[in-house]
C-alpha cells in the first residue's frame, strides 16, 4: 500500500520547487504563510497526490526517497552523500546476504544504505568511536526503518580493539583508515572487498601505499564521483550552473588468498612519485 498513514514522513513540494518534509501525526497541522494543512486530511491519500492548505496553496506529496531522507535528516557529522553511497554499493558489490564490517558511522547515512542492500540474510556490524555521532546515527537509522533493524549492530569504540568474525566487505569512513588495513586483511574472506572513503589526496596516498605494502590485497583502485544535473526547457538543454563536485575519494582493493603474492603490476612511475633518492635528498 502506498497510501499515507500516521507516522509516515511526507515530502511536500510547492510550485516553486521548494521542499518541506513533515511527519504525519493525528490532528497535526503544517502551517505556511498561506494557510495550513491538516495531517488527518493527508492520511489515506496515495503518493503523488496534490494536497492544499486552507488558503488554496497546493503541494505535491510523496514519501521521501532514500537520497531525500539522508539529505534532510539530523547530522552529527558530515554525511556520505547519495552519489557516493550509491557508488559504494555498486563498486564494492554490496548485495543481499553480504556481511559488512563498517567503521565510522558518522550520522548513519551510509549505514542505512548498507543495511538496505544486504537485506535480511546479510548483516552490517558498525563501529563508531564518538558517542555523540553514534547517538545521532542510531536515531536516524531507527527513524528511517521505523525500528532498529535486526541485521544491524552498532558498537561504541575502536574497530581495531574488537574481536571479529569473518566478513565479505570492510567499509571504512574515518580519518586514518590505513590503521585498519592489517585488521581488514585478517577479517576478510578471500576475494572480499576493502573500501575506504577519504576526503584528501594525502589520505588517499597513505591508504594506497599501506594497502600495497601489506601484500594482502590486489592493486588498489581509486575514483571520485562528480554529479552534474541538466536543465531542459523545450530546446534549451544545457548543464545546470551548479554541480556536486568533489566530496571524497573511494579506494578499493580485494583480499588475496592467504599466502598469495600478486604479480607486480608493470608500470613506470613518473619522476618524483616517491620523493627524491637518498643521494639527492
Amino acid at each position: 500500500m502506498s497510501n499515507f498513514k500516521f507516522g509516515d514522513r511526507v515530502q511536500l513540494t510547492d510550485p516553486k520547487g521548494k521542499v518541506q518534509t513533515i511527519t504525519l501525526k493525528e490532528d497535526g497541522e503544517y502551517h505556511t504563510h498561506r494557510g495550513w494543512i491538516v495531517h488527518n486530511d493527508v492520511v489515506g491519500t496515495p503518493q503523488g497526490s496534490v494536497v492544499e492548505t486552507t488558503a488554496g496553496m497546493k503541494f505535491l506529496a510523496f514519501k521521501p526517497l532514500l537520497g531525500d531522507f539522508v539529505l534532510s535528516m539530523p547530522r552529527g557529522a558530515t554525511i556520505v552523500y547519495p552519489k557516493d553511497a550509491a557508488f559504494i554499493l555498486g563498486f564494492a558489490d554490496i548485495a543481499p546476504g553480504v556481511r559488512v564490517l563498517e567503521a565510522g558511522v558518522g550520522s548513519g547515512a551510509l549505514s542505512i544504505s548498507l543495511i538496505r542492500a544486504v537485506g535480511e540474510r546479510g548483516k552490517v556490524d558498525s563501529f563508531e568511536r564518538r558517542e555523540e555521532f553514534a547517538t545521532v546515527a542510531k536515531k536516524n537509522v531507527e527513524m528511517y526503518f521505523g525500528t532498529l533493524p535486526e541485521n544491524w549492530s552498532l558498537t561504541l569504540g575502536s574497530v581495531q580493539d574488537a574481536v571479529h568474525e569473518k566478513y565479505d566487505r570492510v567499509v571504512l569512513d574515518m580519518l586514518a583508515p590505513w590503521e585498519c588495513v592489517e585488521m581488514a586483511a585478517t577479517v576478510l574472506e578471500a576475494g572480499g572487498v576493502l573500501l575506504a572513503y577519504v576526503a584528501t589526496t594525502t589520505q588517499l596516498s597513505e591508504m594506497a601505499e599501506t594497502i600495497k605494502k601489506s601484500e594482502a590485497f590486489t592493486e588498489p583502485e581509486s575514483i571520485e564521483t562528480l554529479l552534474r544535473g541538466w536543465h531542459h526547457e523545450g530546446l534549451a538543454v544545457r548543464p545546470q550552473h551548479r554541480m556536486i563536485g568533489h566530496t571524497g575519494f573511494l579506494i578499493m582493493a580485494r583480499r588475496l588468498a592467504p599466502g598469495v603474492i600478486a604479480p607486480l603490476r608493470r608500470r613506470r612511475p613518473s619522476k618524483g612519485s616517491y620523493g627524491l633518492p637518498e643521494d639527492e635528498a
